[in-house]
């Protein structure tokens, strides 16, 4: 899943005619035109952060990444909410230390595939997240029923479904309020929030609440470091409650941001990560959730507890 073309208006109609011309050279793979096209367009409106944005794209398929980096760097500043993801290029380019991912970023892509998230995944991807993670929490081989479930990163409630039936009282939180009226309609959860599961999971601590299983599938490919979102799941996990999650892997140590966008964690970091948080781990298995390109994309399926 990659992320859509933001096109934020520059309130100049003709440099906004000129952006529109230049994405339809870089449509046609002419990108010698189409940087020429967003050149112009930069110097009627320096402040468009739309045309920035495209313009690095356009020099890094040309080959050049310094001038890539000098315009992702100005579409960054030109939108400082970074709705674009300029900031992730920047870090893919080794420009910028990795980072969390911009909640505007992340709200703006989900709720631009929420439509056709499901089949996005399911048909175009043969996702599988969900599948595994309730087998990985099977094979725990204890009572499959738990009293409440935190869904982090719910989405559309994909990973949900198939463990509603085995849950109480379930709740979903997510960013994208487009996502969130997909999960509403499939009437999946007893409570739906729209909030970053970091900060979440810091109120839900703060008021001692308890579950007895966590779920979140591919959802920590968001995140750049595992340490804070691990460390405050563990208080609202139940003592003998588990955390089930899916992410992308390599074959190093750190973290690293692949050229989809998404932060691939290595075995070691997330070991390290659940370590500090005091969770134990039950399993780690190495398995793909998804295919790109008609590949499998490494990944590992966790199953933790207190």
């Amino acid at each position: 899943m990659r992320p859509q073309p933001i096109h934020l208006s520059s309130g100049n109609l003709i440099a906004d005619r000129r952006y529109e011309w230049a994405r339809d050279a870089i449509a046609k793979s002419d990108f010698a035109a189409a940087a020429d096209l967003l050149m112009q367009t930069v110097e009627l409106a320096p402040g468009y952060a739309s045309a920035w944005f495209a313009l690095g794209e356009v020099r890094e398929k040309m080959g050049d990444r310094a001038a890539a980096v000098e315009a992702f760097r100005k579409a960054h500043v030109a939108d400082p909410q970074d709705k674009h993801g300029a900031g992730l290029h920047l870090i893919r380019l080794g420009a910028a230390p990795p980072a969390a991912m911009p909640e505007d970023y992340v709200r703006s892509l989900f709720d631009g595939y929420a439509a056709k998230f499901d089949a996005a995944l399911t048909e175009g991807l043969a996702y599988r997240g969900p599948e595994l993670l309730l087998g990985a929490v099977a094979a725990r081989g204890r009572s499959m029923k738990f009293g409440s479930v935190l869904d982090l990163g719910c989405g559309t409630g994909l990973a949900g479904e198939p463990f509603r039936r085995l849950s109480d009282w379930m709740v979903g939180v997510d960013l994208s309020p487009e996502m969130l009226a997909r999960a509403r309609g499939k009437g999946i959860y007893d409570r739906l929030i729209e909030a970053d599961v970091v900060r979440f999971l810091e109120a839900e601590a703060a008021i001692k609440a308890r579950y007895y299983l966590i779920l979140a599938a591919d959802v920590f490919m968001y995140l750049d470091d595992l340490h804070a979102v691990l460390k405050l799941a563990a208080p609202v996990l139940a003592p003998d409650g588990l955390i089930a999650f899916s992410l992308e892997t390599h074959d190093g140590d750190g973290v690293v941001l692949r050229d989809t966008l998404r932060y691939a964690h290595g075995g070691p970091h997330v070991r390290e990560a659940l370590a500090a948080a005091g969770l134990k781990i039950l399993s780690l298995d190495f398995a793909s959730t998804r295919t790109e390109k008609g590949k499998p994309v490494p990944g590992l399926i966790v199953v933790a507890g207190r």
